[in-house]
């Protein structure tokens, strides 16, 4: 299977709450739409420090977390930011890649969103059991 990439909306949610309060207008929420690799080796959402500074998102904490070819690197969480694909959306931390690496959509996301990766087009499709909520299991 090759790689796969989804177009990501990628939106700053406490610039929704600021909204929601009018102390910003709806044109103000800082939002990103981006082609990100769908990755079910990570499992965090990780954005690059480019996509950081569009979205203003605020530092939460410091973790260390092991890359593809087997770094341990420490790295800023920020959040929450508010991560869409089609009619699925949720709510998460994000993991701050170095520079511009790509950006990585990891399970925990993609599982909250149910969606799947079709194998055969090599695209990330919502769940066809439920094309028109997310469902999760509580058990």
């Amino acid at each position: 299977m090759g790689l796969i990439y989804a177009e990501i909306e990628l939106i700053n949610a406490e610039d929704i709450g600021l909204a929601r309060k009018n102390y910003i207008d709806q044109d103000e929420i800082k939002k990103i739409s981006i082609d990100m690799l769908v990755d079910t080796g990570a499992y965090n959402l990780c954005i690059n420090e480019e996509i950081q500074v569009q979205l203003q998102l605020p530092f939460i904490e410091k973790r260390s977390a092991f890359t593809a070819d087997n770094r341990l690197i420490e790295m800023d969480v920020v959040g929450p930011v508010i991560v869409k694909f089609k009619n699925r959306t949720t709510s998460c931390l994000a993991m701050v890649l170095p520079g511009n690496s790509d950006p990585l959509l990891g399970a925990i996301p993609l599982e909250d969103m149910d969606v799947l990766i079709h194998p055969l087009r090599q695209e990330l499709i919502v769940n066809p059991d439920h094309p028109y909520m997310s469902v999760m299991t509580l058990k």
